[in-house]
């Protein structure tokens, strides 16, 4: 028995043709298996052969008319394919149609068919630019010819094949065969001397071409030979998601405004930053970077500075964006001045709306004035941005809380509303001496600092909690006056949810930590004297992700003159009228959807600056698609579907440190509220970005090509597909993922 195999270099058809010679093998049988190729590359036509025999087998010639044939590749299916072929023989093909699709041609044959390609996809078999189908489309041909599931794999078992086993389960269950239109031809016995019976000669080689001596090859001229349609696959420039900005919670295109920066500087860089955020001077100081987090680059030699660059980006070249004219403008109040409320308000402004932004306190800002110290954010950066907001014609209503009423009252008399109030209910503790005189909610005493200028301590301050405000309160405190303060927190150092460098530099300036303890009571003669602590086992994880405390009955005394308490905060509902409620970012009324939309932290209680930029986005988008307008509405991304680091050619890049925030010596910062960090020397740490998923037009494909096809053109690259025979090098050389093979 004799069979042929037709594929392309690269799909694996040789070591399918070894596959199906092992199997028989394995049978007991006399086998022989070769291949027909030269140097070729990827994508050119391959041949392949297989005998079968119960005697040893001598013959040594190709097989020119095979008892069965399987086409790898069906762009190879024509006449001369089949050429030889049996009658009522076995013609296997990849494809995802059924045999009756061939039977008008190929009716004389036995027609089986098999998604391969598709089978060998799922299962992740050969690489990104090359499916390689052989291990898969021999499942089929056993089942086609009648071979038990199990010495198929037995036979992967024995040529380490095991991992492909189960593709090829899957197209031995899934092949589709129809029989011959006619009876099969009878099979032709091998001889005593292996000679087929009845075989046709080989056809004589054609005439071989006159060799030019080699000192008189002075160019090599082009073949002539169109070589596409060898293809399979084509390979495609494309943008992927980057990680940074799949991260990013504000929706900043960052790997955009990186690269601007790298390529043609600030204010380019400016104008990618200012089209996703107001506040790109805010955020390079107090985000916590989640981009930072997501960078492909941070196990290879540290994530890219993003922060830096955002703040660089910022300070150099602030935006100043103007609004559209809308037709017909709608009027819309925003209520909060924090940073949910000022990004919603700056969204509807930009599309030309009549915007009222109402805070209680007497300046815009919310968190970012009254909570964030201005040795982190000076108020002078603040103002530049929210000014930039108020000069799109967005009016300032400060000075006045509202209540129930009210909200009811701008419900009624606005096209639209959006409640941006933030976390306003903040956790205490219910335990002994709780009301003693120096016990205080940290955001109280943080207000004081930062809206008053001034909160005078002393002797040694307790600060309960690990998060950020729990790092302001406690750097604050020492800019107060405090001798020493130690922080008291009930899990690890490592699940603390405060910004790492936060963390890090509040231990440069000298503030204690104690770890694995809970509050569980206060001391103290009408003044805090002491807190107890309870000592804390992590026990299994809990909601959050981190291992959820255990407080034990170990306790001890922390003696102490104040107690900040940073334990967290919730929204507070109270300013709802009654039936309202929030579903999905939408207040109902009764059930029934309301012209009121919630952002920020009473939407989503994420407590980040950064995410409340994206909420407040996000609100607005939907209120003005609500009210008609053809609007953008902001998602986030799906992070499943940014580019991993297992696609970046580490191997392309150079390892170099990030870039470092300078910042004021420890012993210099305590003196006062000025700004501790100075950010990054200059914009060089742009030029780390692996720019993941975006063409960079770095030349790599150009390069690489054997073919010599991809040229530079004014957008990127051109790649004449009259000769690209789909090789793939283009994409696995590509360091970024910014080209893809995709079917022809």
């Amino acid at each position: 028995m004799e069979i042929r195999l037709h594929g392309r270099g690269g799909q694996g058809g040789v070591t399918c043709a070894k596959i199906l010679a092992a199997v028989y093998a394995r049978l007991g049988k006399s086998v022989q298996t070769f291949g027909d190729y030269a140097g070729e590359r990827s994508g050119a036509p391959v041949r392949a052969y297989t005998r079968v025999s119960d005697e040893p087998i001598t013959n040594r010639n190709k097989v020119y008319q095979p008892d069965h044939l399987l086409v790898l590749d069906l762009s190879l299916l024509g006449d001369d394919t089949v050429a030889g072929l049996a009658p009522g023989g076995t013609l296997l093909l990849n494809s995802p149609e059924g045999p009756e699709a061939f039977a008008a041609k190929f009716g004389a044959f036995r027609v089986a068919t098999v998604d391969a390609t598709g089978i060998a996809r799922k299962h992740r078999i050969g690489t990104r630019s090359v499916v390689i189908v052989n291990t898969t489309i021999a499942g089929a041909f056993v089942k086609a010819l009648g071979i038990g599931l199990g010495v198929l794999e037995e036979t992967y078992r024995g040529l380490g094949l095991s991992s492909n086993f189960q593709a090829a389960k899957d197209a031995y269950e899934s092949v589709r065969v129809a029989e011959a239109g006619s009876p099969a031809g009878t099979r032709r016995a091998v001889g005593a001397g292996g000679a087929m019976e009845g075989a046709r000669p080989a056809p004589p080689p054609a005439t071989a071409k006159e060799v030019v001596p080699l000192q008189e090859h002075v160019e090599g001229p082009t073949t002539g030979l169109r070589t596409g349609n060898w293809r399979t696959q084509t390979p495609r420039y494309v943008e992927n998601l980057a990680p940074c900005n799949a991260w990013c919670p504000a929706g900043n295109d960052v790997v955009g405004f990186v690269q601007a920066l790298g390529r043609d500087g600030e204010i380019a860089a400016s104008a990618v930053l200012g089209r996703s955020t107001p506040f790109g001077g805010v955020c390079g100081r107090v985000c916590p970077a989640p981009c930072m987090e997501g960078c492909n680059r941070r196990e290879y030699d540290g994530s890219v500075n993003i922060r830096g660059i955002e703040r660089w980006i910022a300070d150099k070249a602030p935006v100043a964006r103007l609004a559209a004219a809308a037709v017909k403008p709608k009027r819309v109040a925003v209520v909060g001045g924090g940073p949910a409320g000022l990004a919603a308000a700056w969204t509807l402004a930009l599309e030309g709306h009549r915007v009222a932004v109402l805070e209680g306190e007497p300046e815009l800002g919310g968190v970012l004035r009254t909570g964030i110290p201005t040795y982190r954010l000076p108020r002078e950066v603040l103002d530049r941005e929210v000014e930039a907001i108020l000069a799109l014609g967005v009016e300032a209503r400060c000075g006045q809380f509202l209540d129930r009423e009210s909200v009811a009252r701008l419900a009624a008399d606005y096209d639209a509303v959006v409640l941006a109030t933030g976390l306003q209910k903040l956790q205490s503790l219910d335990v002994p001496g709780a009301r003693l005189a120096g016990v205080e909610q940290g955001i109280h005493f943080l207000h004081r600092v930062n809206m008053r200028g001034k909160a005078v301590l002393s002797g040694h301050v307790v600060v309960l909690g690990g998060g950020n405000t729990a790092m302001d309160c406690a750097r604050s405190a020492l800019r107060c006056g405090a001798a020493r303060v130690t922080v008291v927190y009930r899990r690890t150092r490592a699940e603390m949810p405060a910004i790492p460098e936060e963390i890090e530099e509040a231990g440069h300036e000298g503030v204690e930590f104690v770890f694995q303890a809970a509050p569980i009571g206060f001391e103290g003669d009408g003044r805090v004297s002491a807190v107890e602590v309870a000592e804390v086992e992590m026990g299994p994880p809990d909601a959050s992700g981190r291992r959820r405390p255990v407080v034990t009955d170990r306790k001890r005394r922390i003696e102490c003159d104040w107690v900040l308490m940073a334990l967290g905060q919730s929204a507070d509902l109270g300013l709802l009228p009654a039936g309202w409620t929030i579903r999905d970012g939408r207040c109902f009324g009764d059930g029934r959807p309301l012209n009121v939309w919630a952002a920020g932290d009473l939407a989503t209680g994420d407590g980040t600056v950064t995410h409340a930029i994206g909420s407040g986005r996000r609100a607005a988008g939907l209120a003005l698609r609500e009210l008609g307008e053809a609007v953008e509405v902001f998602s986030r991304p799906d992070r499943a579907r940014a580019v991993p680091a297992t696609d970046i050619r580490l191997d392309h890049f150079a390892r170099a440190d990030a870039a470092r925030d300078i910042t004021v010596p420890p012993a210099v910062r305590l003196s006062g509220f000025a700004e501790v960090s100075a950010g990054i020397e200059g914009r060089t740490e742009a030029h780390r970005c692996f720019s993941c998923g975006h063409c960079t037009s770095c030349d790599t494909c150009l390069v690489y090509c054997p073919e010599g096809i991809i040229r530079r053109t004014k957008g990127g690259y051109d790649v004449d597909y009259s000769y690209c025979k789909g090789c793939g090098i283009c994409v696995t050389e590509c360091p970024r993922k910014a080209i893809e093979m995709s079917a022809s």
